[in-house]
């Protein structure tokens, strides 16, 4: 479970271009659910999403992790944080040009010390699942859009994270690929897995595997959802 309490996000506070992107909002995500924030661009809900997933550190108020406060660790903690609990997907993918899709899959384990064969066999799998194999030593700027966007996917789940994060995942996809990562997501939610997706689109909102869907505006939870 994540807590958030009474957070407050300022972008350059005491400028004049002084922005409150967050204005004291306090929400409990529960665990094994698909919960989606939606709103319109400017809204908070990327920053929320940064927040929830220890990307950002809020201005003021609370974060517990499992019943652990968070909010003020160093850094190098909320980074081993960020590597046991999260897998991230981002809306530009962010897959590394000039290196294989295996390697790009792989690189987040990185900085945990495995043997690379155990993590090469585990990245091999996640390929596997995805229908990747025979692209897995192709440089990601060949792969098409559907292909990336598994890429993506089997990237942030090499740690086995217990939360995925997606931040506007089908921002860039047809509505086939867009329902197709949604059918995605309600697999992982079945295998036991917390979904946190930002989104506009109404593709994401309206997915049977959604449980909540939380309405932004201005910073401000305009809308907490059927928990």
């Amino acid at each position: 479970m994540i807590e958030l309490i009474n957070i407050r996000k300022v972008f350059n506070a005491g400028k004049p271009n002084e922005h409150v992107a967050i204005d004291d909002v306090s929400l409990t995500i529960e665990t094994h659910k698909v919960t989606v924030l939606k709103g319109p661009s400017g809204s908070g809900k990327t920053t929320l999403l940064s927040i929830l997933g220890c990307m950002a550190r809020p201005t003021a108020g609370r974060i517990m992790l499992q019943d652990r406060e968070i909010t003020s660790l160093p850094e190098r903690f909320l980074t081993e944080i960020r590597r046991e609990t999260f897998g991230f997907i981002f809306q530009q993918f962010n897959l590394l040009p000039g290196i294989s899709v295996i390697e790009n899959i792989m690189l987040p384990a990185y900085p945990n010390g495995e043997r690379f064969s155990s993590l090469k066999r585990r990245a091999e799998r996640l390929l596997s699942l995805f229908d990747l194999s025979p692209k897995a030593f192709a440089k990601i700027e060949w792969l098409s859009g559907g292909e990336a966007q598994r890429a993506a996917i089997a990237r942030a789940l090499v740690n086995d994270p217990g939360v995925i994060i997606a931040d506007e995942p089908t921002a860039h996809l047809d509505t086939k690929l867009s329902r197709e990562f949604m059918d995605i997501m309600a697999r992982f939610k079945a295998e036991g897995k917390t979904i946190l997706i930002a989104s506009h689109d109404p593709i994401v909102h309206e997915a049977r595997g959604v449980d909540r869907v939380i309405g932004m505006r201005d910073g401000k939870i305009i809308d907490a959802g059927a928990v």
